[in-house]
């Protein structure tokens, strides 16, 4: 018996009956030699770990653009508090941990520079050249897996993952007292996770930035939910657990729904608004440059930066310069919109 065989006995053994097993995946669109030492779900987990898209997600913004302070979250550190999160919601109910982590870990490929500024920028250039067309970060997070890693070959992630991957996130809607049975648990557990994180990291990074002073937050909320980040955190995975306890699903007592949600509403009228983001008019202007620039120039696409044979919209152009944008880190963007649009000094006895 091998190792991933070993597992697969494991896991009957110790998950909850509803849980995913990965003997039972659904597999991959192109089959594989199976590993005998790990199971699907973890060779899907290395393989996000070790690609080049997850890589970037070290500098790429979560909310604040280029902070001068060195520990405002990255799009690379939410991913791993929302990890982190999930798998103690997995664990404490019995869930595969692998199916979660590889979720949570690749849920973000996708995200463009600059943050929310950033998605918002990208969404809207990139309607104003196609109308019936769209930027989400969720949907690039499954073509990053499917088609853009590996010089256009994709990860060929299984079926579970990049389920969870196109499912992770309810933009603005309010979280709902119990998982709607539309994704894995495993999946339902990310969607939480990435809530539950991020309202409380963000909180905590706009009062640090400055941007938020810590007695505009309703008292209210902090008095269900904990005045520090770690009290928020924990008095959520503990009632998601005391609650989702035996049953095939999560749920989530009334108060501290109730809490969640009008946290997140808070910050999106504070803090996430395109109104009080202070960089979104600039970082608007660096993506609707590069965007045009390479819709124009898609030659000074390199391959494997960008698929233009696998588009999937009616303007391959386009979607090739939104694949290459969107990948870019932050710095990456700001250099190369210097480097085409700002004049140079330095080069002028070029001239």
């Amino acid at each position: 018996m091998t190792v991933r065989e070993m597992i697969h006995v494991r896991e009957e053994q110790l998950l909850a009956s509803w849980a995913t097993r990965s003997a039972s995946t659904r597999g991959r669109e192109w089959s594989e030699e199976p590993c005998p030492i790990r199971t699907d779900f973890q060779r899907d987990r290395d393989r996000i770990v070790h690609c080049r898209a997850f890589r970037r997600l070290a500098h790429k913004a979560q909310v604040f653009i280029l902070p001068s302070q060195d520990h405002i979250r990255t799009r690379l550190t939410h991913t791993l508090e929302v990890a982190q999160i999930a798998k103690t919601i997995a664990r404490a109910l019995s869930l595969n941990e692998d199916l979660t982590e590889a979720i949570a870990l690749g849920h973000d490929l996708g995200h463009t520079p600059f943050g929310h500024a950033g998605e918002w920028a990208l969404n809207e250039v990139v309607q104003e050249r196609e109308p019936s067309e769209h930027f989400y970060h969720w949907e690039q997070s499954l073509r990053v897996v499917d088609v853009l890693e590996r010089d256009g070959r994709g990860l060929n992630l299984t079926w579970e993952v990049r389920q969870g991957i196109i499912g992770h996130t309810k933009g603005r809607q309010d979280l709902k007292a119990a998982s709607e049975g539309i994704l894995t648990l495993e999946a339902e557990t990310v969607k939480m996770a990435d809530r539950i994180a991020y309202v409380n990291h963000d909180l905590e990074d706009a009062i640090r930035a400055r941007v938020l002073e810590e007695d505009r937050v309703p008292a209210g909320i902090l008095d269900v939910l904990g005045r520090t980040h770690s009290a928020r955190i924990g008095t959520v995975v503990a009632d998601v657990v005391e609650r989702s306890t035996g049953i095939p699903e999560l749920r989530m007592g009334p108060a501290i729904l109730q809490a969640l949600n009008d946290l997140k509403e808070f910050l999106f009228e504070t803090v996430y608004s395109p109104t009080t983001l202070a960089e979104t008019d600039r970082v608007r202007t660096v993506v609707h440059g590069l965007f045009h620039y390479y819709c124009k120039q898609t030659c000074s696409l390199s391959p494997g930066q960008v698929s233009p044979a696998a588009a999937t919209v009616n303007d391959p152009i386009s979607r090739a310069a939104c694949d290459y944008v969107a990948g870019m880190t932050d710095r990456f963007a700001v250099q190369r919109y210097m480097d085409l649009f700002v004049p140079d000094s330095s080069r002028s006895d070029e001239l």
